[in-house]
């Protein structure tokens, strides 16, 4: 009973931050000093006749009073209305659709493979702490995790597409046609390779610093010592014994990052000129997209509480200690 109404308030939680995040997104463009038309069309509303004003006003929601135009916000985000595209003249949902497959493309691998580096050698720098190696490894990272993610983007091009001339630095597809689905493959995957290396490069240092620091911690734990006394392999505690005690941590990083990156990514989407969900953001403030611009906002706020929420929810799979203790309360 205790695990079911703490699962209900926590749902209660997340619930009232979406509408938190609902209401602000609903208030933003209505709060902008001015006249709304002209913070969303520019001096294009100037040219507007009052006819067309009133059908413009119409369209993008901004007709009648604020609690009618909020409740009439709500009900349309019930049917998943999210209004009409300025820019590209579609449903905003049908933009979104087109470019969220294309940013979860880019970011997943990248978060996996900066997990599974990081994860790894922070595990190797903290066994080796005080070494030539656990200090090369903790300066080389530190390095790079502070280094922004255009300034990779732009090192990257300048090697392996100015100077070797190995890969494409633009877009995500060919423009040409080419020959076949495996041609077409190839194509894509080495269109990838780049941003994602770019993102994987701009998260893995987070990753190392937080398992470094978390075994650290571990590897003065009583049970280390007793398995490193029995005369386990080296390879058998740190992996089997260490490691899985500090997943927690790195586990959680991991979750959130595939949250807040799905609209982070807009510096790496916009060097590489690459069509996702960051891209489109970006091209929705050049061109006052607002109705654009808040489904894009919606969505990554959307994606953020559910990567919470699923990392609340599978904690307890993760680590039998916080189950037992929510079993105990």
């Amino acid at each position: 009973m205790g695990t079911l109404g703490d699962l209900g308030l926590r749902l209660a939680q997340y619930a009232m931050v979406l509408w938190v995040a609902l209401t602000l997104n609903f208030a933003l463009p209505r709060l902008a000093p001015g006249d709304p038309l002209h913070y969303l069309l520019g001096q294009e509303a100037n040219t507007l006749t009052g006819e067309q004003r009133r059908q413009v006003e119409r369209e993008l929601g901004l007709d009648g009073s604020v609690p009618q135009q909020y409740a009439r916000y709500l009900l349309d985000l019930l049917r998943w209305d999210l209004g009409r595209s300025i820019r590209f003249g579609q449903p905003v949902t049908a933009v979104l659709a087109d470019r969220l497959p294309w940013t979860i493309l880019l970011v997943a691998p990248a978060i996996l493979g900066s997990a599974l580096v990081g994860t790894t050698l922070g595990a190797y720098a903290a066994w080796k702490r005080g070494s030539r190696r656990d200090l090369g490894l903790l300066g080389g990272m530190i390095v790079v995790d502070s280094m922004p993610g255009f300034w990779i983007a732009m090192l990257l091009i300048a090697v392996f597409v100015v100077q070797l001339g190995w890969l494409p630095s633009f877009g995500a597809v060919p423009l040409a046609s080419t020959a076949g689905p495996f041609a077409f493959g190839v194509e894509l995957l080495r269109r990838l390779i780049l941003p994602v290396t770019t993102i994987g490069l701009a998260t893995v240092g987070n990753t190392f610093l937080i398992t470094r620091s978390a075994m650290l911690t571990t590897l003065d734990e009583d049970y280390i010592l007793m398995a490193e006394a029995k005369g386990l392999p080296e390879r058998t505690v740190m992996f089997r014994h260490a490691l899985r005690n500090v997943l927690l941590p790195v586990y959680t990083n991991v979750v959130l990052s595939l949250g807040v990156l799905a609209g982070g990514a807009v510096v790496v989407e916009t060097v590489f000129s690459y069509p996702g969900l960051g891209r489109v953001i970006y091209e929705s403030v050049l061109a006052r997209d607002y109705p654009l611009l808040q489904g894009a906002f919606l969505l990554v706020t959307v994606g953020v509480l559910t990567t919470n929420l699923l990392a609340d929810l599978s904690y307890p799979w993760l680590d039998p200690r916080i189950r037992r203790a929510g079993l105990g309360r």
